[in-house]
C-alpha cells in the first residue's frame, strides 16, 4: 500500500520530483528520463512507468531552463524506437514462451486487449497505439508475436516516437509554464493521464459490449 501511495504521489507530483532529480544529478537526468522511456516502451512488465505526463512535465522544465529540449527530444525519440525495437524482437523469437512461464506477471488481458486493437488497425496500431498507455507498452510486442514485416515496423515506430516525444515535450515547453498551468500542474498532469486512458477505456467498453451481445 506504501508502494503504491508512492508512486501515486510521484505520478503527480512529477513536477516537483522532476525537478529535484534535475537539481540532484545534472545532466544525468537525461540518462534516468532515456532508461524510463526505453523500459515503458520496451519492456511488457514495466507499462505502469509515466508516459505522457513524464514528457509533459520535461519539457516544461527546459522550457525554464532546467533542460535543453533540443538534447531531450533526440535522445528520448532514440528511447523510444530502441525501446519498440527491443519488445518487437523479445515478441517475435520468444513472446509465446515468456506469455507461457510469465505466471501472470505479463496480464494476459492486455495482450488480448492489444491484439485485438492490432487486428482492427493493422500496422498502425504501432502509430496510434503511442497515445495508448499500457497498449503502447504491449503493441510491439504483439507485432513480433504475429510477425510484423520489420521494415514496415521500423516505418511506424519510428513515425510513432517522433510524433509522441515530439508532441508532448514541446506542449510541454510552450505551455507548462504559463502561469495558469504552472500553478495547477498536479491537476494539469492528472488530466492528461486520464486523457490518455480515454481511448484506452473507450476500447475496453466497446469490448465488453460487444462480449455482452
Amino acid at each position: 500500500m506504501d508502494l503504491l501511495a508512492t508512486f501515486i504521489d510521484i505520478v503527480l507530483h512529477l513536477d516537483a520530483h522532476l525537478l529535484a532529480l534535475t537539481q540532484e544529478y545534472g545532466v544525468w537526468v537525461y540518462a534516468i528520463l532515456f532508461l524510463i522511456i526505453y523500459c515503458e516502451t520496451g519492456l511488457v512488465v514495466t507499462p505502469f512507468l509515466p508516459g505522457d505526463s513524464l514528457l509533459f512535465v520535461a519539457g516544461a522544465l527546459c522550457g525554464l531552463g532546467a533542460l535543453q529540449l533540443e538534447w531531450l527530444a533526440p535522445l528520448l525519440i532514440i528511447a523510444a524506437f530502441s525501446g519498440d525495437n527491443t519488445n518487437y524482437w523479445i515478441g517475435r523469437l520468444i513472446g509465446m514462451r515468456l506469455l507461457n512461464r510469465s505466471n501472470g506477471l505479463i496480464k494476459r488481458e492486455h495482450i488480448d486487449k492489444t491484439r485485438t486493437f492490432y487486428e482492427k488497425h493493422g500496422g498502425k496500431t504501432i502509430l496510434f497505439a503511442r497515445f495508448l498507455p499500457i497498449v503502447r507498452t504491449f503493441a510491439p510486442f504483439v507485432a513480433g508475436i504475429a510477425l510484423m514485416r520489420y521494415r514496415l515496423f521500423m516505418l511506424y515506430s519510428a513515425l510513432g516516437s517522433l510524433a509522441w516525444i515530439g508532441s508532448l515535450t514541446v506542449a510541454g515547453y510552450f505551455f507548462g509554464n504559463i502561469p495558469i498551468i504552472k500553478n495547477n500542474l498536479t491537476v494539469m498532469i492528472l488530466a492528461i493521464v486520464v486523457i490518455s486512458f480515454l481511448p484506452a477505456l473507450r476500447e475496453f467498453i466497446r469490448h465488453h459490449r460487444r462480449q455482452a451481445n
